[in-house]
């Protein structure tokens, strides 16, 4: 099992004399549309070292975990009183404006920002995010060999397919509550008949064909406005 035995990094971090130690991952950086989000989430170390931790067997990268047993250790991690957790979001408008690197790491930091109290130390997935106001760690593959970033790629995971699925009764067309925004052949599908709607990445080159495309041969009951 996964989860408690992830501790390596925030253990020598302890043995350091940092208490608050920041685990921080992102969900959406890749999609087409919508956010990309950001979690940052602090364990009290006496939690993680205590009986309780075991409902935490199992917790991982959330690519190896199934939609319920995501939804199970995020709700797990937002209702625990022994666990601070904080949201950062870079919208699409933003995404666009400066680049999905940028946006990405922006959505840290005010993750971080939305602790309840600041981190001592900052271990971040991937690769290092510049600005940051706290001495920290990117670990390449850290959702994997760290509890704190696992629980973050969990908690930015669910928040964002949340968000998703709220965008798709808005955009009922583009199947958003599937895929997430993610290029699948569904979303494609959509995206080249209908064209992008308001929640597009216009940076990204598929919706920049689709949107020239669609332009010279719209859909008979689309309006080509930008709010499809």
């Amino acid at each position: 099992m996964q989860g408690v035995f992830l501790l390596g990094f925030e253990q020598d971090l302890w043995a350091q004399g940092f208490v608050r130690v920041a685990g921080v991952d992102e969900a959406g950086r890749g999609p087409l549309a919508g956010p990309v989000v950001a979690a940052a989430v602090v364990f009290e170390r006496g939690f993680l070292e205590a009986e309780s931790s075991r409902s935490l067997n199992g917790l991982d990268d959330s690519k190896k975990l199934s939609p319920s047993i995501r939804r199970h250790f995020h709700d797990l991690l937002v209702n625990s009183p022994h666990v601070d957790c904080g949201i950062g979001v870079a919208d699409h408008e933003e995404i666009d404006r400066i680049n999905i690197m940028r946006a990405t790491y922006e959505a840290m930091k005010r993750a971080i920002i939305a602790l309840s109290s600041q981190p001592d130390y900052v271990l971040v997935d991937g690769l290092p995010v510049a600005g940051l106001p706290f001495e920290s760690t990117a670990i390449v593959g850290g959702d994997s060999k760290s509890i704190s970033i696992a629980a973050g790629s969990v908690v930015a995971k669910v928040t964002r397919d949340t968000m998703m699925v709220e965008i798709d009764r808005i955009y009922p067309r583009y199947g958003f509550s599937k895929h997430k925004g993610y290029g699948t052949k569904l979303h494609m599908m959509a995206l080249f008949e209908y064209g992008p709607c308001a929640v597009h990445r216009r940076s990204f080159q598929p919706v920049r064909d689709a949107a020239q495309i669609t332009s010279r041969n719209p859909h008979p009951d689309v309006q080509h406005n930008g709010s499809n």
